[in-house]
């Protein structure tokens, strides 16, 4: 938290500073064993240079050695860019086995717990590969707004509210971070920050602001709302909007009894809110409904709300087509 900014004293000529210690920015940095290389690039070279040593003695005898080097050095050569290179900030053996999994990976997914059913009688042939199976880490959402994570246990979303941190005084920022320590070194359990920011539509916004302003009871009431909406859709049309949104994830382990990790989980949500309100933080637990459309939206940021329900083909049979139940009025047109 100190980074960056200068010491500074009290009134008294104390240092304020005293007793902090600066954290490095990158700390998942991997350690450095030999030359600067790390234990992942030294094993890749250390591999590469004893195939190469032990095909060199068994072909010495059979192969010159110009042609044993037009081959040896280039998978020398790949060995190192493999272990040194860099792609995109990745490192290079790293990007290629994503890559890999991205290539072998299926194209197709689908939500089927159960499996992939098989085609029905009416459709034998399918266009290309099957669908696979979509795993989701998320079970279901409780009304109680506890999320569901199958044998990771549950979760319990909560949304906090923001601090202005630079526009506040020395002595407050020292109480607000004091505060917030006193949260982190409370916790024991699992416990995650999410700041995301999605896409804002100020459509519903400029609407409600030109349908109200008729009704003003001033003419220069009217004239505000309506200029203040025509500057909100020149600022909507010129710029790509966001809003942020800050998110405590609390997270309890499973066990026997699912009632007592929720009722766990909400005793913490509590005890967050109380410990966080000291660092001018609001904390609020999401309901279940909420916390279902905040991780639609984390899922799919752009795509518009989804309306609530499924259709219902619990009495349908597997290889029958769904289709669309007209009355007898639509039918007879």
């Amino acid at each position: 938290m100190s980074a960056g900014r200068e010491p500074y004293r009290d009134r008294n000529g104390r240092d304020r500073d005293q007793g902090r210690v600066r954290i490095p920015a990158d700390i998942d940095r991997p350690d450095k064993l030999l030359a600067g290389l790390t234990a992942r690039q030294l094993a890749i070279l250390a591999v590469t240079a004893v195939v190469l040593w032990v095909a060199y003695a068994a072909t010495r005898h059979v192969v010159p050695v110009a042609a044993f080097g037009a081959v040896a050095v280039p998978v020398a050569a790949a060995a190192a860019a493999l272990a040194l290179g860099r792609f995109e900030g990745v490192p290079a053996d790293r990007w290629l086995g994503a890559a890999w999994r991205h290539h072998r990976a299926p194209r197709r997914l689908v939500p089927a717990p159960d499996g992939i059913p098989a085609a029905p009688h009416f459709a034998p042939g399918l266009a290309g590969p099957a669908p696979a199976p979509l795993r989701l880490p998320v079970g279901g959402v409780g009304a109680d707004g506890v999320v569901d994570l199958g044998g990771d246990g549950l979760a319990l979303l909560c949304r906090a509210s923001a601090v202005t941190f630079s526009l506040r005084t020395p002595v407050e920022q020292e109480a607000l971070v004091a505060g917030f320590a006193r949260f982190l070194n409370s916790l024991a359990e699992p416990v995650e920050i999410v700041v995301r920011a999605e896409p804002v539509d100020l459509a519903p916004i400029i609407a409600g602001l030109l349908d109200a302003a008729p009704g003003l009871p001033h003419p220069a009431l009217e004239t505000a709302a309506r200029a203040h909406a025509d500057f909100l859709a020149d600022l909507a049309a010129r710029r790509d909007l966001l809003a942020r949104e800050v998110l405590v994830v609390l997270r309890q382990p499973a066990q026997a009894n699912t009632a007592d990790i929720a009722g766990r989980l909400h005793r913490r949500a509590a005890e967050a809110t109380a410990a966080l309100a000291a660092a001018g933080v609001t904390l609020a637990v999401l309901d279940g409904p909420a916390a279902a459309a905040c991780l639609a939206r984390a899922l799919d940021p752009a795509a518009p709300p989804r309306p609530g329900g499924l259709a219902d083909t619990a009495s349908q049979a597997a290889d029958e087509p769904i289709t669309l139940a007209t009355d007898s009025r639509s039918a007879s047109q």
